[in-house]
């Protein structure tokens, strides 16, 4: 792990969230930590939603705070339980919905940034029951990685 700009970085990112395929992709990726200077503040990770498609690609800066982490897994254990989930909303944070399609393995990601660019994006990308090992994995490596505390 190196310094940069008070922000701790790893070798390499990893991606919390990483849903794709059919020539679609919505990834949540960690790139650092950042260390709060105030005892009261909880660290944060830094990382960025990556959307990309045929038709529309970008990039969403955001922080993610061990609180997030804690929902996030409750939001994959509903997911996994087949319901929808809607992760974050609220927040002054991108916020993400995933709509299961129940007649095929495939789901609506939603994006949503209602406190800097105003924009929603919504993808459909394929959801299969082996995504969600892969998911929990991703999110025990970011727990361990970057050590983040209650």
């Amino acid at each position: 792990m190196r310094e940069l700009g008070g922000a701790v970085m790893a070798e390499d990112p990893i991606d919390l969230i990483r849903l794709e395929g059919d020539g679609n992709s919505v990834i949540l990726r960690i790139t650092g930590k950042e260390e709060r200077k105030r005892p009261t503040e909880a660290d944060a990770l830094v990382g960025e939603f990556l959307v990309d498609t045929p038709f529309v690609r970008g990039a969403l800066k955001t922080w993610v705070f061990p609180e997030d982490l804690r929902q996030w897994q409750q939001a994959l254990d509903s997911l996994d339980a087949g319901q929808d989930i809607a992760w974050r909303e609220g927040k002054r944070a991108p916020w993400l919905f995933i709509e299961l399609d129940e007649d095929d393995d495939r789901c609506q990601v939603t994006i949503k940034d209602s406190s800097m660019s105003m924009t929603t994006v919504t993808v459909t990308v394929p959801l299969a029951d082996a995504w969600f090992d892969d998911a929990y994995r991703r999110l025990d490596l970011v727990w361990e990685t970057w050590h983040m505390a209650d």
